[in-house]
């Protein structure tokens, strides 16, 4: 465009200055709206996965409860307890298993129990596990290993600990390896120093739990044969949501439970959940664009209202424009110009604003939004579409002001 254009366009949008304000407004607010629901949706999904990194998408966990059918000669309210002919039996009886960890916890679930290193004292969770549980719940080692087959064999006195566990009995900067804590009078030698791979609550209940082989948590803690709780990771390929049933339907077997009771068994499918997750996240990814376009959409509305105002207005000025001997292109062309320009101009800026209101949301370091950020070349492309249909915007007043007739013009008041 030549510079004679540009001064006419500019004198245009400064013509009436509130007007152009307010049409720019609505673009701006559709592409700002668009990239900070894009932003915080992204920093959502990935707020979500963090707190869950490390933790096996496809892994089931099972819990006995009371069962509520009578069965077999037996009243309901039964508690279902675990044992170790369990473990043997899930191996050989259910197909889908990669890895198979029993569990046992002092103090149940939600339990924790006194922890003693010298004069230091804290209160943790105290979990007896199989090698198998490092591969449902991801860890990252600072110092030492987990638990081996050797400690289960063995039944060694070994310990592995979080970081919260580290922080309470240690001095910053000791090396816990070879030392030795006290859980309920037993002494066990520290093999292991880790951090959870994810954040949140789950990650900060693992990062004040202490790991001790299965085998010896029974014996040390006079738990006989008793598992508490199962936890079960299942190879690609295979359907998480049989091999849950499975489970439950050889436990059933097993512990004379009527196949019925949905009550005897708490479960939690990890798969499911996931899979169940992602469909949502898809779902707000969707529901942002349908709301980020139409709003857009309004945007692009109103500058093409406001552009249909200003050829009124300027009915006489296209009108001598024409007598002069201007093409319909050149009339077209400008019409469209001013358009796409105030478009332009409007999206940059609600670009940018969404883009330094993801920043500062970033920078308050909200555990549920981690790096809320919009994909660049996506932004970058709605602002293309966003001109383009400014562009397009612009063409139903430009065909309005092409129809008007020089004579018709110069009559109009």
């Amino acid at each position: 465009m030549s510079l004679d254009t540009w001064q006419e366009i500019l004198a245009t949008l400064r013509g009436n200055v509130l007007r152009t304000l307010l049409t720019a407004l609505g673009v701006f607010w559709g592409i700002f709206m668009l990239v900070v629901m894009l932003g915080a949706g992204r920093g959502l999904e990935r707020g979500v996965t963090r707190g869950m990194a490390g933790f096996a998408t496809n892994s089931i966990f099972v819990w006995g409860q009371r069962t509520s059918l009578p069965y077999d000669g037996l009243p309901p309210g039964r508690f279902v307890a675990f044992e170790n002919a369990d473990i043997d039996l899930l191996r050989d009886k259910v197909d889908g298993i990669e890895y198979l960890a029993p569990r046992l916890q002092l103090g149940g679930w939600r339990g924790g129990d006194n922890v003693t290193r010298g004069a230091k004292t804290g209160n943790f969770n105290v979990n007896g596990d199989y090698p198998e549980l490092q591969y449902v719940q991801g860890m990252d080692f600072i110092r030492g290993r987990f638990i081996n087959q050797l400690d289960i064999d063995q039944r060694r006195k070994v310990a592995v600990i979080g970081p919260r566990v580290y922080e309470t009995l240690y001095q910053p900067g000791e090396d816990p390896i070879g030392t030795h804590i006290k859980i309920k009078g037993v002494y066990f030698t520290v093999v292991g120093h880790f951090k959870p791979k994810g954040t949140g609550g789950w990650s900060e209940r693992l990062a004040a739990t202490i790991f001790v082989p299965f085998t010896t948590f029974q014996s040390a803690f006079n738990q006989g044969n008793r598992v508490g709780w199962f936890a079960i990771t299942v190879p690609p390929g295979y359907d998480i949501e049989k091999v849950e049933r499975d489970i439950k339907r050889v436990l059933a077997k097993r512990h004379r439970i009527h196949p019925d009771d949905r009550q005897a068994f708490g479960s939690f499918n990890a798969g499911k959940s996931f899979r169940e997750m992602s469909a949502v996240f898809i779902g707000i990814n969707a529901l942002v664009w349908f709301v980020g376009i139409c709003t857009l959409l309004a945007g692009v509305i109103g500058v093409s209202n406001i552009m249909l105002i200003v050829v009124k207005e300027r009915t006489k000025e296209i009108g001598i424009k024409k007598a002069l001997g201007a093409t319909p292109w050149a009339i077209t062309s400008q019409i469209v110009q001013e358009s796409t320009i105030l478009t332009a101009i409007a999206g940059y800026l609600g670009l940018s604003a969404g883009v330094v209101v993801l920043a500062v949301i970033d920078k308050l370091d909200v555990d549920i939004l981690a790096s809320p950020q919009v994909d660049l070349r996506i932004a970058l492309i709605a602002t293309a579409i966003l001109v383009i249909a400014g562009a397009f915007a612009g063409l139903i007043p430009a065909y309005h002001a092409v129809r008007i007739h020089p004579v018709a013009a110069l009559r109009s008041e």
